[in-house]
């Protein structure tokens, strides 16, 4: 029994002298980032560990005193969410070869307000920039569009990263170290991804404006501000702004994203408003859509002098951003089963730009990880919706312009209506006058304009006879026989009514061509006319008239024609008369 006593005293000492030593020891070591010349690019957060300072007051030197508080991060796809303190982040770099090419640690998102940027070793600060949009930008700073640091490392010393982060938006943090060459290729290949979607959307915005000043159709005014809001917020999102646009101004940064976004908000609840009001322009829809447009304009311009937080217009943008769009679902629901295009653009283009916003706010959230896609996935969005509302616009100008072809067909199908003979087609007295009209503004001795008055010998016992029905039916085939009988490329036949008929016959160069027209038309009633089971023989008397010999007037010519065709009907019928007195006997 002593010895077994003896046994466990002595396993006891050494249990009490292990969790001394234990309690002893330093904090273990963080896993470094090995920076090896065959490796271009690597990402940060694999290695990260975070801090917070919610004092915003402790210095790069104190929080290397305290690298044994650096926690791991609850999650390492490189979004953290909002914070109001200041984060530190701590990325341990081990560097067993002398590099080949400087390596630069940079942050790839631009809309940060502090970014202390630290290299450290052996408990010293070797390096340090001091960036975001509140810093006055250096050469540094204004020479790329996100917060960067090129590190100087020597081979076989092991190194600190530490980064500070402070900002009021949502800490979207993809950090990657990476070699010079490789980080110029990646930042090119932003760049060039940045000038081709702005410089679309820049064409877009011209387009817009222009066809809105050309005619006058509000909804491309409506269609420049939703375009203007997305590219100014893209602009603001990933940099460009403040690299090229805008650098120092740190008003612009502050407000920037916030008002495009208003501004690109109050531009779709207008243009919806106009596509989809249809025949209902101050109807409930109308009015309701306006009135977010006009709310949304106030909020802008509260928040743009600072009357609002940044916190109520982002919760304000948030709660509104997809109003317009359920607003206007039911209509666009009926017009896409209805098969209007419209309605199924629309359709296609929220549920595009819903998935957008979607993963928008998982990012900021830090749901998914920052990568290219999730970053851009915004962006690539918003840039297929302002496609797809382009589409609409084309849709609905291809509508207003057939609405335009049909209204304008209506108008000549009522004017030909009020100018046309119901029963032949031919025009009526009216559309004679018009033509005749014309005609005589060019008449000249050289270009004479013949007006024959027709009447038919012998249609009153056909009617009487055979009824109105066959006498309807025979009128209808005078008027194509007379249409055949007459220049089909100048010659006008007309119907003013009842068994009556006017000729046109313009640009005549000898007085003898109306006498060969008068006596074609006596001519071709020699034959018969078959209708139904029945040959019905009609005659014709003309008088006629040249102008301007007998007159340039209406009224008058139209007169001395009558008179000369009732004079030929006194004297026997089936004649030619001129209006001047001279009878042709038909032959």
């Amino acid at each position: 029994m002593s010895v077994l006593h003896g046994f466990m005293r002595s396993m006891a000492a050494v249990v009490v002298l292990c969790l001394l030593m234990l309690q002893g020891l330093p904090a273990r070591a963080a896993t470094p980032l090995v920076l090896s010349p065959d490796t271009q690019s690597l990402d940060a957060w694999s290695v990260a560990t975070v801090q917070a300072d919610p004092a915003r007051a402790l210095t790069a030197s104190d929080m290397l005193q305290r690298l044994d508080r650096f926690e791991a991060p609850a999650r390492r796809g490189g979004s953290i969410g909002a914070h109001k303190e200041a984060i530190w982040l701590r990325i341990p770099l081990a560097v067993p070869e002398t590099p080949t090419n400087q390596w630069i640690v940079n942050l790839d998102y631009g809309a940060l307000q502090e970014v202390d940027i630290y290299l450290a070793s052996n408990g010293q600060v070797l390096q340090q920039a001091l960036l975001g949009y509140l810093r006055t930008p250096g050469k540094a700073a204004g020479a790329s569009r996100t917060p960067g640091l090129a590190l100087n490392l020597h081979a076989g010393q092991a190194y600190e990263v530490l980064i500070r982060v402070r900002t009021p938006g949502p800490m979207i943090l993809p950090i990657t170290v990476s070699e010079a060459p490789y980080r110029l290729k990646m930042a090119l290949r932003e760049q060039m991804l940045q000038g081709l979607l702005n410089g679309l959307a820049f064409w877009l915005l011209l387009y817009s404006l222009l066809q809105w000043v050309g005619q006058r159709d509000r909804l491309f005014a409506c269609y420049a501000l939703v375009v203007l809001g997305s590219a100014g917020f893209s602009l603001q999102f990933f940099g460009i702004g403040v690299q090229f646009l805008w650098p120092g101004n740190v008003w612009m940064e502050l407000h920037g994203a916030i008002i495009f976004g208003l501004v690109a908000l109050a531009g779709s609840f207008l243009f919806l408003r106009h596509a989809m009001a249809g025949d209902a322009p101050h109807g409930r829809y109308a009015r309701t859509m306006q009135g977010g447009a006009v709310l949304t304009a106030v909020v802008c311009l509260a928040f743009a002098f600072d009357l609002l937080s940044v916190k109520t217009a982002t919760v304000f943008m948030s709660l509104f951003g997809m109003v317009p769009s359920l607003l206007s679902l039911p209509a666009a629901l009926r017009q896409a089963r209805r098969g209007d295009p419209i309605g199924t653009t629309l359709l296609v283009a929220w549920t595009v730009y819903g998935a957008a916003a979607l993963m928008m706010a998982a990012l900021v959230q830090g749901w998914v990880p920052v990568n290219f896609w999730t970053l851009h996935a915004f962006q690539f969005g918003a840039t297929v919706d302002m496609l797809l509302f382009l589409r609409v616009l084309g849709l609905r100008s291809e509508a207003l312009r057939r609405a335009t072809l049909e209204a304008l067909r209506e108008r000549d199908a009522m004017r030909s209506l009020a100018h046309t003979d119901p029963l032949t087609g031919l025009p009526n007295r009216r559309g004679m006058q018009i033509a005749l009209n014309s005609a005589l503004q060019q008449c000249a001795p050289e270009r004479m304009v013949a007006v024959f008055l027709l009447d038919l010998d012998g249609f009153k016992p056909v009617n009487d006879t055979h009824g109105h029905d066959v006498g309807d039916e025979l009128l209808v085939a005078v008027g194509q026989r007379l249409s055949a009988n007459v220049r089909r490329q100048t010659d006008l036949v007309a119907r003013p009514g009842g068994d009556e008929f006017i000729i046109l016959a313009p640009q005549l160069t000898r007085p003898e061509q109306a006498r060969e027209i008068g006596e074609g038309l006596l001519h071709a009633f020699s034959e018969p006319f078959a209708l139904r089971n029945l040959r019905l023989h009609v005659g014709l008397t003309i008088g006629y008239v040249l102008a301007p010999f007998d007159g340039k007037d209406v009224r008058e010519l139209i007169g001395k024609a009558d008179a000369a065709m009732y004079k030929g009907k006194q004297t026997g019928k089936h004649r030619l008369l001129r209006g001047d007195g001279a009878v042709a006997l038909a032959s």
